[in-house]
């Protein structure tokens, strides 16, 4: 609530910054001062009340993350619980680095699917359409990249064993290289590779952490 609250005050700033990556074909079709269309007297205040909760949570995440590993804590060994604080910041960096990279990726599929049917159809690009799009595009990114952190802790946990990543690193990679052009809506070949790329190197980024922390 905090969180949403403080990210409803600069809704301006944020809206402004997640539309950078529109292409300049959108402008065609936006129309009015370049600015997103709403189709419903309540649609503007609930986009701007639904990037809020969004930012919200994003700003709030070092408490998730708290609340979680309180809520796991009680079920594990002394040791395993000296972890708490490498885990809450370990997972903020992470997140927040998917997040960015997602938002560097966006403006290819924003612009692929602006640009795919221009010419057979007049497209209204609404706001609510928009940053939906936006926040699930971003979101896979930043849940992505918490695979080290999920990794590790169920090495932690005894569940699974840096041996275990490596004997089934082959299949792993093609499942997550799948898994990327699920993960990434839009045509474009750009954002599964990326993804792919991220989610290859993490995997192997697990390995190497399980290894030094087991040892």
């Amino acid at each position: 609530m905090v969180g949403t609250i403080v990210a409803f005050i600069f809704r301006d700033q944020i809206v402004h910054f997640l539309e950078l990556p529109l292409p300049k074909e959108a402008a065609d079709t936006i129309g009015h001062g370049n600015k997103l269309i709403v189709t419903g007297i309540t649609e503007g205040f609930s986009v701007f009340l639904l990037i809020s909760i969004a930012a919200g949570f994003i700003l709030a995440l070092p408490v998730v993350l708290y609340q979680t590993w309180a809520f796991i804590a009680p079920g594990l060994l002394e040791k395993e619980k000296k972890y708490s604080v490498p885990f809450i910041i370990a997972g903020i960096v992470l997140f927040v680095i998917g997040v960015s990279v997602g938002y560097i990726v966006l403006r290819y599929p924003v612009e692929w699917l602006v640009t795919f049917a221009s010419d057979s159809f007049t497209e209204l690009l609404t706001a609510g359409s928009y940053f939906t799009f936006v926040a699930f595009f971003m979101l896979a990114f930043g849940l992505v990249f918490e695979l080290p952190l999920v990794l590790t802790f169920l090495a932690q946990v005894d569940l699974i064993s840096s041996r275990t990543l490596i004997r089934k690193r082959a299949g792993a990679h093609v499942g997550l290289w799948i898994a990327s052009t699920f993960l990434t809506p839009g045509a474009d070949i750009y954002s599964p590779i990326f993804l792919g790329v991220s989610m290859s190197f993490l995997y192997e980024l697990s390995i190497i952490f399980i290894k030094i922390i087991k040892k």
